[in-house]
C-alpha cells in the first residue's frame, strides 16, 4: 500500500471520539441565541423604532435613516454584550457561496484612545470591492466599485464574534450582483399578483409569503482519506475509483442506526444551528454508505436560503472538529447515488392559511384549484427555465441517473388530483358555478372537502411534485445555493397569475359571473397545460419517447440548458416583471457558462495529472515486478512447465499495458481537445466544446484506471479505495 494511503487508512482506523463542547439544557433555551430576532428587538429597541423596522420587513418601505442609526445603536449594544468585535455585510455573490468583509467597531479618536462605533451608514450600506466577483460583463475589472445594502427582512447574526447583517449586493450601476436581490423582487411581485388571485375569494387577504423547505443532502469523509485524495480536495468528486463490492445494494444505510461518530457531528452542527435559530428538524442516514441528509421547518423563502447557506457553512466547519469533511458535490462517487437539495415550496396568506392545501368547504377547495392549476400552468409556459436554474457541472452527472430526476421538467400531481381536473375539464360549458353548493354538485366531486393532506403517493422520479400542501422541486443540485430555483419558479407563477387574473376580469367584464369566470378560465388552463403532468415512471425510456412527441426538452448538459437565458420570451418575461433587465440576466448566464468551462477544466487538469503522475508509475511499477516474476519462473522451470505456469502474469502484462497505453492516449487527445476549446472566444462555444469535446474522455480514461485498480497489488495503489472512502470509522 503507497505511504500516503497507508497513513490515511491508520489514522482513520485510529480517530478517537472527541469531546466538544456544546450547550447544557433544552434546546428552546439557547434557540436563536446568537440573532437579533424580534424578541430581541423588543429588548433593545425603543417601541416606535421597533414599529417601524416591523412595518418594513412586512410591507417593504424603506427605512429612514434617524431609524437606521437608531437600529445601529441597538445591534452594536447587543453585539458587544455577546463579545461582538467586527461586523460584516453577508451576501450572495454569484459565485454560489456567501461573502463577507470584516471591519472592527473600534475607530481611534483623539488621545492615542478608540472607541467602538457603528453607525446607521455602516449598517445600511458598504462599499465591498466588486471587481473580483463574477459580474458576466457588467463590470470591467478596473471598476471595483459595489455596494451591499441591509436586507431587514433576514435575521441578523453573530458567528465567530463577528455581526453579521444580511444584505443585497449591485454593481456601482445599479444591476444585481448576486442571488438575494432577484429572490426578493420575486417574492414582492409574487406576493401582489397572489393577493389578488386570493381577493377573489376573500377581499381581506393583504398579504402572500412565499415558503420554502429545504432537504440538504450530503456525504461524509474521513478527513485523512479526503486529503489523501488530491480529486476530492481539488474538485469535490472522485474522478476514478472502482466501485466497492458493497455499496448501497442492500439498502441497509438508508434510514439505518446512524453511526456514533456521525451522530456526535450532527448533534454538534445542529446545536450551532439553533444558536442561529435556523430550525433544524429532521436527521436520518441517505440511500449511499456515508452519505446523510438534514431538514429544518420551512420558512419564508428569503430566510429558508439565508439559513440553507450558513447551515452548510456551518456543517463544513463543524465537520473540521469531528476529522471529516462534508461534500455537497452532486455527484462525490460514481455507482452510487448522488446527492440533490429537495425544495419544498409553497404559498401562505396572512391568515396563516396554505394556498395549497386543501380546505374543508367548498370555496377554500376552489381557491386550492385555483392556484394549483396555476403553478402547473406557469411551469409548463417555460419548464426550460427551471431546466436553467438547475443546471450545472456536478448536477449534470445526477439527473437522470436512476437516482434523480431526469432533467425533463414534468409535474406530478398523484391520481386523485388527477382525476379531479380531469372532471374538471370535462364539465358542461353551460354548468353553473355560482355558489358553493353548486360547485360541488356540477363538479360531480363531492369528496373535495375530504382531500387529505396525504392525497397523492410520492413519487421520486418526478423532478417537480405535489406533496399534499406543496410543490417539490426534487431536481435541484446538493450544493447549489436554494434561490437559484426559487428565482425563476417564483417568477413564473407571478407571471402566470397576473396573467389568470387579466383572464378572468375579461370574462366578468363581459358579464359572466365570478365563479364561472374562474372556472371558465381553470378548465382552460387545464387543458393547455396537460403535457406537463406525467404519473408515471420518469426513469423510463417510454417516457423520453413520450415527452419528445409533448414538445418537452432532455437537456442533456449545461450549456444547452442555459440558452434558455437568452431566449426572447424569457427576457421578456423578467423585463415585464421587473425582475431582471436584460443585461443582467445575459451576464447571468455568460456566468453560467464561464463558470461550467472552469469546473470541467479544473477537472481535465486534476484528471490528467493524477492518471499521468499517479495511476501510470503504479502501474509500470507493478508491472516491472511481474516481469521479474516471469523472468525468474524461465530461469527455474523447463519450457513446458513455465508455457503453463506463466499464462497468467504474461496475460496481466499485456492487460496492463493495454490499459496505460489506452490512459496515455486518450489524456494526449483530451489535453488538445482542451487547448482548442481555450483558444474559443464565445463563452457559448467554447463550453458547448468543453461539454461536447473534453468531458467524454472522463469516461474512457476512467474505464482504463479502474481496470488497472482491479490489476494492481492493493499494496501500491496510491489511491484510497470507494470501500474506504465510503464506510465511516
Amino acid at each position: 500500500m503507497s505511504n500516503i494511503r497507508l497513513k490515511a487508512l491508520e489514522i482513520a482506523l485510529t480517530r478517537r471520539k472527541k469531546e466538544v463542547l456544546s450547550p447544557n439544557g433544552k434546546i428552546s433555551d439557547y434557540f436563536g441565541s446568537q440573532t437579533f430576532n424580534h424578541y430581541v428587538m423588543q429588548q433593545f429597541l425603543p417601541q416606535e423604532v421597533y414599529r417601524k423596522v416591523l412595518n418594513s420587513i412586512e410591507t417593504g418601505i424603506k427605512i429612514d435613516r434617524y431609524v437606521a442609526d437608531q437600529v445601529a445603536a441597538s445591534l452594536k449594544a447587543w453585539a458587544m454584550s455577546k463579545g461582538a468585535t467586527h461586523f460584516t455585510h453577508w451576501f450572495h455573490p454569484l459565485t454560489g457561496s456567501t461573502a463577507e468583509k470584516h471591519d472592527t467597531f473600534t475607530d481611534p479618536v483623539e488621545g492615542g484612545l478608540a472607541l467602538e462605533t457603528f453607525k446607521g451608514s455602516d449598517l445600511v450600506q458598504q462599499e465591498p470591492d466588486a471587481s473580483s466577483f463574477p459580474s458576466g460583463g457588467i463590470r470591467n475589472t478596473f471598476e471595483a466599485r459595489g455596494y451591499t445594502a441591509w436586507d431587514p427582512t433576514s435575521a441578523v447574526f453573530i458567528l465567530d464574534n463577528t455581526l453579521c447583517i444580511p444584505t443585497v449586493f449591485v454593481s456601482y450601476t445599479g444591476e444585481a450582483l448576486d442571488y438575494k436581490t432577484p429572490l426578493i423582487r420575486t417574492m414582492h411581485a409574487l406576493d401582489r399578483a397572489a393577493t389578488e388571485v386570493c381577493r377573489y375569494f376573500d377581499k381581506n387577504t393583504k398579504k402572500v409569503i412565499v415558503t420554502l423547505g429545504w432537504e440538504q443532502e450530503y456525504f461524509l469523509v474521513d478527513s485523512a482519506l479526503f486529503r489523501a485524495r488530491p480529486d476530492l480536495a481539488l474538485t469535490g468528486r472522485t474522478l476514478f475509483g472502482h466501485s466497492s463490492a458493497k455499496d448501497q445494494q442492500l439498502s441497509d444505510h438508508y434510514f439505518g442506526t446512524i453511526p456514533e461518530r456521525v451522530l456526535d457531528f450532527m448533534r454538534n452542527f445542529e446545536q450551532e444551528a439553533y444558536k442561529l435559530g435556523i430550525p433544524v428538524k429532521t436527521r436520518h442516514n441517505e440511500v449511499a454508505p456515508g452519505q446523510f441528509e438534514c431538514a429544518p421547518v420551512y420558512e419564508e423563502v428569503n430566510q429558508a436560503v439565508d439559513h440553507n447557506q450558513l447551515l452548510m457553512h456551518l456543517m463544513e466547519r463543524v465537520a473540521r472538529w469531528h476529522d471529516f469533511n462534508v461534500l455537497f458535490h452532486e455527484k462525490p462517487y460514481a455507482g452510487i447515488n448522488g446527492s440533490g437539495k429537495h425544495n419544498n415550496w409553497s404559498l401562505m396568506t396572512d391568515k396563516g392559511e396554505n394556498l395549497l392545501s386543501p380546505g374543508k368547504t367548498a370555496k377554500s377547495n376552489f381557491r386550492f384549484i385555483v392556484f394549483l392549476v396555476n403553478v402547473i400552468k406557469a411551469v409548463d409556459n417555460h419548464p426550460e427555465l427551471l431546466n436553467a436554474y438547475i443546471a450545472s457541472a456536478g448536477n449534470d452527472l445526477r439527473l437522470g441517473g436512476h437516482e434523480a430526476p431526469p432533467a425533463i421538467i414534468s409535474v406530478f400531481i398523484g391520481s386523485q388530483l388527477t382525476q379531479m381536473l380531469d372532471d374538471i375539464e370535462n364539465l358542461k360549458k353551460n354548468g353553473k358555478i355560482n355558489n358553493g353548493k353548486e360547485f360541488n354538485i356540477n363538479l360531480n366531486l363531492p369528496k373535495i372537502p375530504e382531500i387529505l393532506l396525504d392525497n397523492t403517493d410520492r413519487n421520486r422520479t418526478s423532478p417537480f411534485a405535489f406533496t399534499g400542501n406543496k410543490f417539490e422541486f426534487r431536481a435541484v443540485g446538493a450544493s447549489s445555493n436554494c434561490a437559484r430555483a426559487m428565482i425563476p419558479l417564483n417568477l413564473l407563477v407571478t407571471d402566470q397569475l397576473c396573467q389568470f387574473k387579466k383572464d378572468v376580469d375579461i370574462l366578468t367584464t363581459n358579464g359572466l359571473s365570478k365563479d364561472n369566470a374562474l372556472m371558465s378560465v381553470i378548465k382552460q388552463y387545464i387543458a393547455e397545460s396537460k403535457r406537463i403532468r406525467f404519473e408515471g415512471n420518469n426513469y423510463s425510456d417510454e417516457w423520453k419517447q413520450e415527452a419528445v412527441k409533448r414538445g418537452l426538452k432532455n437537456m442533456q448538459n449545461t450549456p444547452a440548458a442555459l440558452e434558455a437565458f437568452i431566449k426572447p420570451d424569457i427576457i421578456e418575461l423578467y423585463a415585464r416583471n421587473k425582475i431582471l433587465s436584460e443585461r443582467e440576466l445575459i451576464a447571468r448566464y455568460e456566468i453560467k457558462l464561464e463558470h461550467y468551462t472552469k469546473k470541467v477544466q479544473i477537472e481535465s487538469r486534476v484528471l490528467g495529472d493524477l492518471a499521468s503522475n499517479h495511476i501510470i508509475p503504479t502501474a509500470i511499477r507493478y508491472q516491472n515486478t511481474l516481469i521479474e516474476n516471469v523472468k525468474g519462473l524461465k530461469e527455474v522451470l523447463d519450457s513446458e512447465n513455465f508455457g503453463k505456469l506463466s499464462h497468467i502474469q504474461i496475460q496481466t502484462i499485456i492487460e496492463i499495458s493495454s490499459h496505460i497505453n489506452g490512459i496515455k492516449t486518450n489524456v494526449a487527445l483530451m489535453l488538445e481537445e482542451r487547448k482548442k476549446a481555450n483558444r474559443i472566444n464565445n463563452s457559448q462555444e467554447k463550453a458547448t466544446t468543453y461539454a461536447q469535446n473534453v468531458l467524454p474522455f472522463f469516461g474512457i480514461i476512467r474505464q482504463h484506471v479502474d481496470k488497472l485498480e482491479l490489476l494492481v497489488d492493493d499494496e501500491l495503489w496510491p489511491l484510497p479505495k470507494y470501500r474506504e472512502l465510503l464506510f465511516i470509522r
